[in-house]
């Protein structure tokens, strides 16, 4: 998609049914991926029937205000992807000082990989409702599905080949004080990346937690510079069997086991808090970031989108709107933000 493309509608329009255009052309092309909403001075005598029409929409729909949005206009909001307006204060509305040039943005990064984008914007709609570990399904057939798509297939030759990681005996650090359990993401010289090592090892420790239950609370921090730097991108594209790799995900991850002791675990995050590195704190009850904490989701840039959870448990946090425009446009942002939003609970120093 060309961004020069962008269809701007106004409500009148949405209601008319203009967004409700099949989403493929000829040859299964994606025609238009992404319209933008005019939210300025809207009619609202139509507005039940532009919230219905976008509830049908197939692609993006994202609006645009240069002023807060008013409060009649909360129903349509709603049902939008995602709006960019200034202000922000509630959680379906990305504040911005210049709501074209953040719908620029976005646009361009849709341009870019807009099979991943309208899958990460079907499964958070999609998984909204349903129950995590059924929400976790949904994002690992999703992210299969892209696994074998051409957007990945481009971002894998661009990386170019990479020797595999070297192994790591200690990857998780487990100590125990009493009923408080306290487990450390060991593998600082790769800024704690989630490997298949260091992934599994964190299960196992996980585990002790969740049949244990003397463990009257666990604290989940990281060695080194950082929490944990996302996924080993020198592994990826090397799962010879998708399918399994889907089972991994879902009954071999940590997300699912963090989100079962959510009441009894707390994260403690500093660095760079990249993909994963978010993605499975963001399931616990309770997550300390140091202050000058970053926050990333690049994977909708990678041809993919969050793998570890993270279209379940972001949204949980802070709303499918703002959790799209964080995947979409791998913007990062900040612990204050983040703070803000509600992605952590407390900032503290280390």
């Amino acid at each position: 998609m060309d961004t020069a493309q962008l269809l701007t509608l106004s409500v009148a329009d949405l209601a008319s049914g203009v967004a409700g255009e099949p989403l493929l052309g000829d040859g299964g092309a994606l025609v238009r991926p992404l319209f933008v909403v005019d939210l300025d001075g809207a009619d609202l005598s139509n507005l039940e029937r532009a919230v219905e029409q976008a509830s049908l929409a197939d692609g993006i729909l994202v609006g645009s205000a240069t002023r807060e949005v008013p409060a009649e206009l909360a129903p349509l909001v709603d049902v939008l992807d995602l709006t960019y307006a200034p202000g922000g204060r509630s959680r379906n509305v990305v504040g911005s000082v210049d709501p074209d040039e953040s719908i620029g943005e976005f646009a361009a990064a849709v341009a870019k990989n807009p099979q991943s984008a309208l899958v990460a914007r079907q499964v958070v709609r999609a998984s909204e409702t349903l129950p995590v570990s059924e929400a976790i399904d949904v994002e690992s057939l999703a992210y299969s599905t892209l696994q074998g798509g051409p957007e990945f297939a481009a971002w894998l030759e661009e990386r170019g080949p990479r020797p595999l990681p070297p192994p790591c005996n200690e990857a998780v650090l487990i100590d125990r004080d009493g009923d408080v359990l306290r487990i450390t993401l060991n593998r600082p010289e790769r800024r704690n990346a989630y490997g298949t090592g260091l992934r599994d090892a964190l299960v196992d420790a996980l585990r002790i937690a969740v049949l244990d239950e003397s463990v009257d609370h666990v604290v989940l921090d990281g060695a080194g510079l950082s929490f944990c730097a996302g996924g080993d991108l020198d592994e990826f594209g090397r799962t010879p069997d998708i399918t399994l790799a889907h089972f991994i995900r879902t009954r071999g991850g940590a997300g699912r086991l963090v989100a079962r002791l959510a009441d009894r675990i707390t994260v403690c995050l500093h660095g760079h808090c990249i993909g994963a590195g978010i993605e499975i704190p963001a399931f616990a009850g309770h997550v300390v970031a140091a202050p000058g904490t970053v926050f990333r989701l690049p994977e909708v840039s990678m041809g993919l989108i969050p793998g570890a959870g993270g279209t379940v448990s972001i949204p949980r946090r802070i709303g499918r709107w703002r959790s799209l425009h964080l995947f979409v446009t791998a913007v990062s942002i900040d612990a204050q933000d983040a703070l803000q939003w509600g992605l952590i609970d407390e900032i503290r120093d280390e």
